[in-house]
């Protein structure tokens, strides 16, 4: 356009003739003609295609097929050289290029289904609720493990319950729906649910319903409420409890929470869920308490019995005396002394009993201890060049007291050899050892701080108080 004003300027305002202008701006006479004696319109860029494809009936008899074979599996669809033999023999002259050119752009404007593929904007009755399992680390014992949030929204008012599992089973399921009907204090009238393999035993198609598993549909019978399954691969029909579930991680837990047990872990996520009740609705605009009270009294009233969640089995020993639970091998004494075993499930315990009602043991389940190390070597190496903001680093407070104690203190030489002595015991001892042996691994060298602590006379301390009063 600089070019044209160019022009257009030489021509109009200082009188130069096009030979003139052609000449100065060594362009070609025409062009010069063209933007100096008229008028450049915006015209609408309307794409007009042409050739034999589109302009006889090539183009839409292709179309059709394509439209037809897309309905079916991928490979039951015709490929572009099976197309092209067939126009071929109805008399088609063009090229092969010609025809993979044309699906090549009817690919491009054209969805796999020719259905409307937009949202559809969805209703959210009050007293309905959806339900999804969503995951997040926390950090128990110095270590992380894996947590399976089970997260009931209440897309009406947009209240939210959640409750943490070491899996995604059956057992874990069932046990925590119980627990968000308890902290809701009352059962939704409907629960939207995806495909989840605990509650689903065949997904729905477009000509059957889904499936439930005989388990929830007992469940469901007790405490009577109504399932919604979502189509396969339609988040959007469960948007509420989506969003929630990476609301909460991002929100709530940026980092990993430390933690003592899985009810500590509940509590907490239960208090940031209580008040996060305090914040405006996103479209409303006013607290979601408000709303959730006026949501609450059209919840089914909670049975006035506990429903027992658990999950039978017959197992077999193998000639060590062990099972597998978990798929991992757990030994069981005398196992091998009977044909077959009964193992029952809850979601934190196994228990195995002999055909003559023996238990033969009772523990918690082998999951309930899956946990990954902390790569603090890696952590370590990267303080060393960090000295000065290791204190805010993220995995600061996943260090043991005594270690945190002793890394922290003001002289940076002494904190680059405490680190490199830490860096060198890791590769004999883990972390808890070196916290738990601190007095003959490295106990002795906090002496020279400048405020000690004296962890004999602490602990000593610590042991007394435990000790019952005579």
């Amino acid at each position: 356009m600089s070019d044209i004003h160019t022009i257009k300027n030489l021509r109009n305002n200082h009188g130069h003739s096009v030979n003139k202008i052609s000449k100065d701006l060594n362009i070609n006479w025409r062009t010069a003609k063209k933007y100096a004696d008229h008028n450049q319109l915006p015209k609408e860029s309307v794409t007009s295609r042409r050739g034999m494809m589109y302009q006889e009936k090539w183009g839409e008899i292709v179309s059709g097929w394509l439209s037809e074979d897309y309905r079916l599996k991928k490979k039951s669809r015709r490929t572009a050289l099976a197309i092209f033999k067939e126009l071929k023999e109805l008399g088609f002259e063009g090229s092969y290029r010609t025809v993979c050119s044309f699906i090549e752009c009817w690919k491009d404007t054209h969805q796999e289904e020719r259905i409307d593929q937009g949202f559809e904007r969805l209703e959210h009755p009050p007293g309905e609720a959806q339900v999804d399992f969503g995951t997040m680390e926390v950090v128990q014992d110095g270590e992380f493990k894996d947590v399976h949030l089970l997260i009931m929204t209440m897309p009406y008012s947009n209240a939210a319950f959640a409750v943490g599992y070491p899996a995604e089973n059956q057992e874990c399921f069932l046990d925590g729906l119980q627990k968000l009907f308890k902290q809701a204090k009352g059962v939704p009238r409907a629960i939207r649910i995806d495909n989840l393999s605990p509650a689903i035993k065949k997904r729905k198609s477009r000509f059957q319903q889904a499936e439930l598993t005989h388990e929830f549909q007992q469940f469901q019978n007790f405490y009577g409420f109504d399932v919604q399954v979502c189509n396969p691969r339609s988040g959007n029909e469960k948007g509420s409890v989506e969003n929630k579930v990476g609301y909460i991680r991002y929100n709530f837990f940026p980092t990993a929470p430390v933690i003592n047990s899985w009810d500590q872990l509940n509590e907490l996520v239960s208090e940031k869920l209580n008040n996060d009740l305090l914040r405006p609705h996103y479209i409303q605009k006013v607290p979601i308490k408000e709303l959730w009270q006026e949501e609450y009294p059209l919840l089914l009233a909670l049975p006035a019995e506990r429903y027992p969640v658990f999950k039978e089995t017959q197992v077999r020993a193998n000639k060590y005396n062990e099972i597998l639970v978990d798929n991992r091998s757990i030994h069981v004494p005398f196992a091998k002394n009977y044909a077959c075993l009964t193992a029952v499930f809850t979601w934190d315990t196994v228990k195995v009993v002999s055909p003559n009602g023996e238990i033969l043991i009772e523990e918690s389940r082998p999951y309930m201890n899956k946990k990954r190390s902390i790569p603090w070597t890696m952590i370590l190496k990267d303080w060393k060049n960090k000295m000065n903001v290791m204190e805010h680093s993220r995995y600061w407070k996943y260090l043991p007291f005594r270690i945190q104690n002793y890394l922290n203190i003001q002289n940076r030489e002494i904190r680059y050899a405490r680190l490199n002595e830490l860096l060198s015991l890791l590769t004999q001892y883990e972390l808890s050892e070196i916290s738990a042996n601190y007095f003959e691994l490295i106990g002795q060298e906090s002496a020279t701080e400048e405020y000690p602590i004296f962890w004999e006379d602490y602990d000593k301390l610590v042991v007394s108080k435990e000790e019952p009063s005579k």
